[in-house]
């Protein structure tokens, strides 16, 4: 199939990845950026890209069929929305939007221009992710008892958007991947600014995944202040316990099981070596020569920023508590 030529708007440090991916499948035509010096790094590492500072001339280009967008969260809206008005495919990384009316606002003009419109929800391509939803349908674990995830790392290149927003899309997107759930919601919500900068750096979520006839409960736990990275999803079921440990460089989805006897056994299932970001890249591109709707669509994404725009509304009503505070009894 013939690729369509693709803009990558935004070159940090996931931008270049998406720029790494597109160019690997030729269809890598513009990168688009502030910094200039980025610009020229990738103009010379990648012969026949052109590089730009100028947004504008992405959507005036009609040789550009699809615009990736992966610059702050809090832009998303905005340039997604110029380049669905320019009659160009989007693939909006996460999240979608930071308002729920803005994430609606999206998925009303894709559809109404017939344009793909994909959310970057990277572990939904992720091969041990995949691997394990056959494993729960196929009914290996059981039924499906409680499932949490932790994503924790130490960092301090803080911008205006708390840990939830940068980290949270990846555990709702996969947890609702794996059970089947449309549509989460949150029970409670914990939250803590340590730094005292009005960001929300510590939370944790407990969240309700209704899928038939069923209600499994579950738990997200995100960190800036952890100095030891921890990617780890654990799915509790009747028969076996899986555990998907995404910074191991193998053998990274365990399933733990107890013979009669009570000794523990443990299982290394078989799922295919390749990295989730060329996966997705991939599909985006196939969705836009087919026309196919995105495993990641907007619908997907909207969940995500609908129940992250009700838990910001819930930390922010809540009395703040500061590092170090003494509570009277």
């Amino acid at each position: 199939m013939e690729l369509p030529k693709v803009a990558v708007i935004g070159c940090g440090n996931w931008g270049k990845n998406l720029v790494r991916n597109f160019a690997n499948q030729g269809a890598l035509a513009v990168v688009c950026d502030a910094d200039t010096e980025k610009l020229d790094r990738l103009s010379k590492e990648y012969s026949g890209i052109r590089v730009t500072d100028s947004f504008e001339s992405v959507l005036s280009d009609k040789l550009v069929s699809a615009v990736v967008v992966a610059t702050p969260s809090d832009t998303h809206f905005e340039l997604a929305k110029k380049s669905l008005l320019h009659g160009k495919h989007v693939y909006v990384e996460k999240p979608l939007a930071r308002d729920v009316k803005h994430a609606e606002e999206l998925d009303a003009l894709a559809t109404e221009r017939n344009l793909i419109l994909m959310v970057g929800h990277l572990l939904l391509y992720h091969p041990a992710v995949n691997c394990l939803k056959d494993l729960i349908s196929q009914g290996e674990l059981g039924d499906v008892l409680f499932v949490r995830s932790d994503r924790m790392n130490f960092n301090m290149s803080r911008a205006h958007w708390s840990v939830l927003w940068d980290l949270a899309p990846h555990d709702l997107s996969m947890m609702s991947y794996l059970l089947d759930c449309d549509a989460p919601e949150v029970t409670r919500v914990g939250g803590w600014d340590t730094q005292q900068d009005s960001l929300v750096d510590v939370a944790y979520l407990d969240v309700a995944f209704p899928h038939g006839d069923k209600v499994t409960p579950g738990q997200v736990r995100n960190s800036w202040i952890d100095p030891q990275k921890i990617v780890r999803l654990t799915v509790n079921g009747t028969l076996k316990t899986a555990v998907l440990n995404d910074t191991q460089a193998s053998d990274k989805l365990q399933l733990h099981s107890l013979t009669p006897s009570g000794r523990m056994v443990v299982e290394y299932p078989y799922y295919p070596d390749v990295e989730p970001l060329h996966l997705e890249c991939e599909h985006f591109l196939q969705c836009v020569v087919t026309g196919e709707r995105p495993r990641t669509d907007a619908n997907n994404g909207y969940h995500v920023v609908r129940v992250l725009s009700d838990v910001e509304k819930r930390l922010s009503a809540r009395p703040k508590i500061n590092a170090g505070q003494v509570l009277s009894k």
